[in-house]
């Protein structure tokens, strides 16, 4: 698959060319599917708007199929007749396997077979009987109509006989149409920092063979963008595939219904149109997904995964999908992502400090650069947020319109409390670990950050926390990280979650909190003899 970094991605101004014989549809059928496209905000060329008629194919609507991403071709009765449908047709090919198919095309069978196009049976035979005696001094040029009518007869599409009604019809390829449109990279550019995180990505999921199936993981603590950055990898090259599917929010969802059967019916019915109620068991949805997606290249997010079990229910093994298929997953956890055998799992950083000002300042002034009284606070906001786009996008929306004095009462406040929309997203981590793994995690934030993995392991084992395994777990799940030297470090924000766990434990009493870090705090338990049992 090529790059699709945001600045490189092809630009087409017309997001789709409709090829059809006027007289038969243009009145009817094309103007109802016209609509319904338009209506989907897909901008469409219909060459009956745009161009007059000539009495050949002119350059503009030579142009217009060029700069089409796609060409949505409607074959009626008398498409054939029509030496200016065939020409468009012959160029639409042309653009189609010229530009290694980023242009899409998709036949409609108005009131004809697939099979009376490909053999040209019928009225098409017709047609050509009469082209053939029209152009015998240049039958190339029919040879090549011919070719053109072969080859997109065996693309697959619609066709109208398999509908109950035309309105049927219509929306199953409005539907379709619209999911190979991706997000404009108008709307992408808006996300700071994101392109070089993607080129990364797309670096990995490049990797080996382009029939290889690949599974990719996004791992990092919470708040960092994992999903934003799928959903945007997800949006500019769902179009590339045969089916695709974004299943977003597992963790929280699985966590309200206790299964994953929600999801197995939303992936085989945005890949395979399977009705939802097809379904009603995890098992029958595992044997349908390992047997119907083999021979489709799919596009697969999985967002948010806890549970090892998720996975295995959702793509259990890679030989499920088709060649060239894509499965990305993000979580926080990156042993579970290795355990079920991810080809590679990219680990965001935090944002640099140019990316962050620019998000903050476009949260908390709408402007690349902040006023000139705010220049200073929103430097301590920076320092405090540490990259994290979640804190900086929550702090900037916050403090967006006030006034500095209720700036610098919000930062002295941050020192005291921080925002609970930040910390309760931060302690999804935190709540999913054993009760030996949380004691140890508040003891390395509230003591121990920046010491030796080996001084602190010697401590916690005094303790019999078993820190050995316990701080890798930590590791894994993104709530701590080894530094150089072998020093153990965690995000500011992670570190500033622990301590406010402990203080909740008594807030208004020190002595009875679990641990005690602050100089203030051990004073005052010990001068009023406050230390709890």
């Amino acid at each position: 698959m090529a790059s699709s970094s945001i600045q490189n991605m092809p630009h087409w101004p017309y997001d789709a060319f409709l090829s059809f014989r006027g007289a038969d549809t243009r009145k009817s059928f094309i103007s109802h599917l016209y609509a319904a496209l338009n209506g989907k905000g897909i901008y469409v060329f219909k060459d009956d708007k745009e161009l007059e008629r000539g009495t050949s194919i002119s350059p503009g609507l030579l142009n217009a199929i060029e700069d089409s991403r796609i060409s949505i071709i409607v074959f009626s009765q008398n498409y054939a007749s029509s030496t200016w449908c065939l020409d468009e047709l012959v160029k639409i090919v042309q653009c189609k396997n010229k530009n290694d198919h980023q242009q899409m095309v998709f036949p409609i069978f108005y009131d004809v077979e697939p099979t009376m196009v490909r053999k040209q049976t019928g009225s098409f035979r017709e047609a050509f009987s009469k082209h053939e005696e029209a152009f015998r001094e240049n039958l190339e040029k029919v040879k090549n109509w011919r070719d053109a009518l072969k080859e997109v007869a065996n693309i697959s599409g619609w066709e109208l006989k398999e509908y109950r009604n035309e309105s049927e019809f219509i929306w199953d390829i409005v539907k379709a149409i619209s999911s190979k449109i991706p997000v404009k990279s108008e709307t992408l550019k808006k996300l700071v920092g994101i392109d070089s995180r993607l080129e990364e990505l797309r670096s990995l999921m490049d990797e080996g063979p382009n029939d290889d199936v690949r599974m990719i993981g996004i791992c990092g603590m919470g708040g960092l963008g994992k999903t934003t950055l799928a959903r945007v990898v997800y949006d500019l090259i769902s179009h590339e595939f045969e089916g695709s599917s974004f299943l977003a929010d597992v963790r929280e969802k699985f966590e309200n219904e206790g299964s994953v059967i929600s999801f197995q019916r939303q992936l085989l019915y945005e890949i395979l149109k399977l009705e939802k109620d097809s379904i009603w068991n995890v098992g029958d949805g595992i044997n349908i997904l390992g047997s119907r997606l083999q021979n489709k290249k799919v596009l697969l997010v999985i967002d948010d995964v806890v549970d090892i079990k998720q996975l295995e229910y959702l793509a259990g093994k890679r030989e499920w999908f088709g060649s060239g298929s894509r499965i990305i997953v993000t979580s926080r956890d990156e042993h579970l992502l290795r355990t079920h055998g991810m080809d590679e799992v990219y680990k965001p950083n935090e944002l640099n400090y140019h990316d962050a000002l620019q998000l903050f300042n476009m949260k908390a002034f709408k402007i690349q650069k902040p006023l000139e009284e705010f220049v200073q606070l929103s430097e301590r906001v920076l320092r405090y947020a540490g990259g994290l786009p979640l804190a900086l996008e929550v702090l900037g929306s916050f403090l967006n319109g006030r006034s500095v004095d209720q700036w610098k009462s919000t930062l002295e406040r941050l020192q005291i409390e921080p925002p609970n929309k930040i910390m309760s997203i931060l302690q999804i981590s935190f709540d999913g670990l054993q009760e030996l793994e949380k004691k140890i995690f508040l003891d390395i934030a509230c003591f121990f950050k920046w010491k030796t993995r080996d001084y602190v392991s010697k401590i916690l084992e005094g303790c019999g926390f078993s820190p050995v395994i316990g701080i890798e777990v930590l590791i894994e799940k993104s709530l701590l990280t080894v530094h150089e030297n072998n020093r153990l470090w965690m995000h500011d924000l992670i570190q500033e979650m622990g301590h406010q766990i402990v203080r909740r434990q008594s807030p208004d009493e020190p002595g009875k909190r679990s641990r005690l870090w602050k100089e203030a705090d051990v004073h005052h338990v010990l001068s009023q003899n406050a230390v709890s049992e």
